[in-house]
């Protein structure tokens, strides 16, 4: 994919956009390197589906089971921090 640079994609905006929602992608770059992709709109993001990760997950049977004296740490002694 051609990268376009600033100066080039501000002169022709508008036949850029005319591009993307033709469904072509645009890059538009600094110094030669992509700094942004020129994309339609309606094709961004889309809704998450979950569980992809199904089976592939383990946890311990005891995960939700604090050990002994956890919370000790976790609390400031009486009469504050010192």
């Amino acid at each position: 994919m051609q990268v376009i640079n600033t100066h080039e994609a501000k002169t022709n905006l508008s036949k850029l956009l005319e591009k993307v929602v033709a469904g072509q992608e645009i890059l538009i770059g600094r110094a030669g390197k992509p700094v942004a992709k020129l994309v339609p709109f309606g094709q961004v993001g889309g809704r998450r589906k979950g569980g992809q990760l199904k089976g592939k997950i383990f946890m311990a049977p005891d995960f939700d089971q604090l050990p002994k004296n956890f919370l000790k740490h976790f609390s400031a002694p009486v009469g504050g921090l010192k």
